[in-house]
């Protein structure tokens, strides 16, 4: 089979990117409609992602961020999106890359896409095995809104944190 020099597989990626781009703008122009809301996994080291040094501790690798009821100031650009959640009743600006993006969910219509970072596949295999097909994502505590705006919402203490697999939304 001759090589793919044109690398569609990248080329298919970007174009699926787009759709997240798009789907975050609505959100940061007319709000989440309806049911929808999102789980955004990405790759906390990759280039171009910033948190907080506290955050990128509790997620060395990875993490799903949630987009639903309390997250404020989105921004979309065409490189990276930005957002502020609330870890602990403490709010964090993050800037995400959308070629940090590992997977996106919308739960409300069973839409998901999952991707390989582009970063990490320009990466020598020794420096970090590929993540199994069955590995789960890490998934934050839901995010509080800041204390000046509403009272925190603590969850009630035997309710586990919710962790999501991509794979089940997958056409097989």
């Amino acid at each position: 089979m001759p090589e793919d020099l044109m690398r569609y597989d990248l080329l298919a990626q970007n174009a699926l990117k787009g759709v997240v781009r798009e789907a975050l703008r609505i959100a940061e122009t007319t709000g989440l409609p309806g049911e929808h809301h999102f789980y955004i996994a990405f790759n906390t080291r990759a280039p171009g992602v910033a948190l907080s040094e506290k955050i990128a501790a509790r997620y060395p690798r990875e993490m799903t961020i949630v987009l639903q009821h309390q997250y404020w100031n989105l921004r979309v650009h065409d490189d990276r999106f930005e957002v502020e959640l609330s870890f602990d009743n403490v709010p964090e600006h993050l800037v995400i890359p959308f070629d940090a993006v590992k997977g996106f969910l919308d739960p409300a219509v069973q839409f998901g896409l999952q991707f390989e970072t582009q970063a990490a596949a320009h990466r020598p295999r020794e420096v970090e095995a590929p993540r199994p097909a069955s590995a789960k994502l890490e998934t934050p505590q839901p995010a509080a809104p800041p204390p000046e705006e509403a009272p925190a919402v603590e969850p009630a203490p035997n309710e586990a944190a919710k962790v999501v697999s991509l794979d089940q939304f997958r056409k097989k």
